[in-house]
């Protein structure tokens, strides 16, 4: 069907003035131009072709031959290295084969696969031509893309060897069913629009991009397979059979078997096609025969719940077409062949590596036998044990201090508990503990001292109880390609524990996300991912709850509706242990408060009895700024900002009677004085108004 893609012949001698062929010989690049303009290559092109085909020559190569072909070559396909391996060895000349995940040019592979084919290469030359090791021999070698390396963020490549090349056709075949009605395919007018299937020079990175571009609606047929039941190595050249009508009674066709993932992603392996012309056909499909059209040579792991996919179509970029404008229906019969290759990894150095490594850990596994069992015992023992005096307690600190390497004390002695149907607030300047506290609590660091109880057992790493806390802790950390009940799902899923039980539904209110639930991560605001959070630390509906700012990022709407949240969940035995800074909220939220201060607690208990008696009195009064201006001529009196209509006075000392008597005097009506009870004020008291620390650890 015309020029393939890249398709060069070869050179002329510098110097030639044809601008349409440049260095080409100007007999190849007539041809090629005609060809490309009427989609056909006439008798004198192909005879021209045959004439510059190594294959008349292959006969005459007596030179011990290794062949390295690229398997993202859309060039050279690995087909041409079969048909030119079997050309030499069909008189008996020794032939090697081997092919790697590059392109034309071997530029675009993994490193590990560039390594191999220079060693390939070197130990060929030396026995062939230095005279120097072993005969290498005529096995078969390949490789597959396998990952990226965390290190250097390239491609990783898995190298496997034979005894003997199979060709393309493999050692074995793996049938899969493919299915669909027979389709009407439309031939474009001078073959414009095109469907791309790779670009040039970007074998590999075609693949990776899953064939750049989708096919033309209307220029192409799908057939589709079940999902595979396991996993299947392909290895050479996959076959299907298809069934074509026209009404010209000829067609062109390209024919690609593309994987497709579980979420509907379709891969086109390296961007290979297959190009066919079939003539001879009937007018309608009921009466074509089946065609074997052997497709491009690949090397590719179809996982298992993936497709695959066939699709025939009528026009490619890379290729030239017929230019009328035709209709042709295509159908499939059967399903596809897979030619797989039994082989073995071939090592390399860090598979070396890995296995002195392997045994590494096994000796110091078996040395640590015997120290991970009493371990265990002990674990069980202290877990099995419930502490009395805190069975029903969900959350009790006892002498609680962490001491740092470096000598750092984040946490001097902290001794608190939680009871069921509180919400406490651990409250304290930066660098006062809070989160060394939590941290420590979660079992993310050890204590230097104290226990921790949770519903009276003693809280250590991996403790069973740990599945009774639900926390947030450092911020959220979701996988930025999921949704937001994606990674819900994800997380509930490995805790092993049935989806029943995660009340979903419960946790999806509270978060107040909507439909945002179901966009991806990567598109949620720093306030959407808290409240996602919150909900994910909710999953289970645990019996005690331990949140690290939960209100980082909310607006003040979103902020009240926590509040709600948190007082709502606290009950039914359940607790809340807060940290925060906000003191407002936490005075409106919490029932009891904790504050800590440079590592030790300086409050404890119920947030009235932390806030007290206050020096500051609110006063309703009829004219506040004549009342500010009274109260300012008062001696110790002094005036706070606050609210429209109302004044904060910190009377200091001075009865409140004196205060009002004064004001009245003046002529100024005062409707109410109360006490203004606030817990930022009992903090600075207790903490220190200019307390500053350097950072929690």
């Amino acid at each position: 069907p015309g020029a393939g893609p890249g398709t060069g012949p070869s050179r002329a001698p510098a110097g030639a003035a044809d601008p349409s062929c440049g260095r080409f010989a100007a007999d190849v690049c007539e041809a090629y131009l005609r060809i490309a303009t009427t989609g056909r290559a006439d008798q004198a092109a192909v005879d021209l072709l045959r004439r510059s085909s190594p294959a008349g020559v292959l006969d005459r190569i007596k030179a011990p031959t290794l062949l390295v072909q690229g398997e993202a070559d859309t060039l050279f396909p690995l087909s041409e290295a079969d048909a030119n391996a079997r050309g030499i060895a069909a008189t008996g000349t020794p032939v090697r084969v081997a092919w790697f995940t590059g392109g034309h040019d071997g530029g675009e592979g993994p490193k590990t696969d560039s390594d191999r084919v220079k060693f390939l290469t070197v130990q060929w030359l030396d026995h062939h031509v230095a005279g120097e090791g072993e005969a290498p021999g005529d096995g078969f070698t390949w490789s597959r893309i396998a990952g990226f390396d965390a290190l250097d963020r390239g491609l990783v490549a898995t190298g496997y060897r034979t005894a003997d090349y199979p060709g393309t056709a493999g050692t074995a075949r793996w049938e899969v069913a493919v299915d669909g009605p027979a389709q009407p395919v439309a031939n474009p007018p001078a073959g414009n629009p095109a469907a791309i299937s790779s670009v040039p020079f970007a074998g590999a990175l075609s693949s990776l991009l899953g064939g750049v571009a989708g096919d033309i609606p209307g220029q192409h047929a799908r057939f589709e397979s079940e999902p595979l039941a396991e996993a299947v190595d392909v290895v050479g050249a996959p076959t299907v059979d298809i069934l074509a009508a026209s009404r010209t009674g000829e067609a062109v066709l390209f024919v690609k078997l593309y994987d497709v993932d579980p979420n509907g992603a379709a891969t086109l392996p390296n961007g290979l096609v297959a190009p066919v012309r079939l003539t001879g056909l009937p007018t309608e499909v009921d009466g074509a025969r089946p065609v074997t059209v052997t497709l491009p040579a690949i090397v590719r792991r179809i996982e298992a719940g993936h497709r695959l996919r066939v699709v025939v179509a009528t026009s490619d970029q890379a290729y030239a077409t017929p230019v009328e404008p035709t209709v042709h229906t295509v159908a499939v019969g059967g399903g596809v062949s897979l030619p797989t290759v039994a082989g073995e990894p071939i090592p390399t150095t860090a598979t070396l590596w890995r296995w002195v490594l392997a045994g590494l850990v096994a000796a110091i596994v078996v040395g640590l036998v015997v120290v991970v069992a009493v371990a265990r015992r002990r674990h069980r023992r202290q877990d099995s044990s419930v502490h009395p005096a805190y069975a029903g307690v969900p959350l009790a600190v006892r002498q609680l201090r962490k001491e740092y390497a470096d000598g750092f004390v984040a946490v001097t002695c902290v001794d608190f508990e939680v009871h069921p149907g509180q919400v406490v607030g651990l409250l304290g300047p930066n660098g006062a503990g809070k989160t060394t506290t939590l941290r420590v609590l979660m079992g993310l660091t050890q204590p230097t001292a104290g226990e921790i109880y949770v519903f009276g057992h003693r809280l250590v790493p991996g403790s069973p109880v740990l599945s009774r806390i639900g926390a947030l802790v450092e911020g959220p950390g979701f996988l930025p390609h999921l949704s937001g009940l994606e990674n819900l799902k994800a997380y509930w899923r490995a805790t092993g524990r049935p989806a029943a039980d995660a009340h979903f539904d419960e946790a999806l209110e509270n978060a107040g996300l909507g439909d945002s639930v179901h966009r991806k991560i990567k598109n949620y605001s720093h306030g959407m991912k808290q409240r996602l959070a919150i909900a994910q630390a909710m999953l289970g509906l645990p019996e005690l709850l331990v949140l690290d700012e939960p209100t980082d990022g909310l607006d003040p709407p979103q902020i009240a509706e926590m509040r709600r949240v948190l007082q709502r969940y606290a009950t039914d035995g359940r607790a809340v242990l807060v940290s925060s800074h906000l003191l407002a909220e936490v005075e409106q939220t919490c029932t009891h408060a904790v504050v800590v201060n440079k590592g030790r607690i300086v409050a404890s208990g119920p947030v009235e009895e932390i806030v007290g008696e206050s020096p500051s009195v609110l006063f309703d009064v009829t004219d506040p700024e004549a009342a500010r201006n009274v109260l300012d001529r008062l001696e110790g009196v002094r005036v706070l900002p606050d609210g429209e209509g109302q004044l904060v006075v910190d009377t200091n000392g001075t009865a409140r009677s004196e205060v009002v008597a004064e004001l009245v005097r003046a002529g100024i009506g005062v409707d109410r004085v109360v006490p203004r009870r606030r817990l930022e004020d009992a903090f600075l008291a207790l903490v220190g108004e200019n307390s500053r620390g350097s950072g929690d650890r």
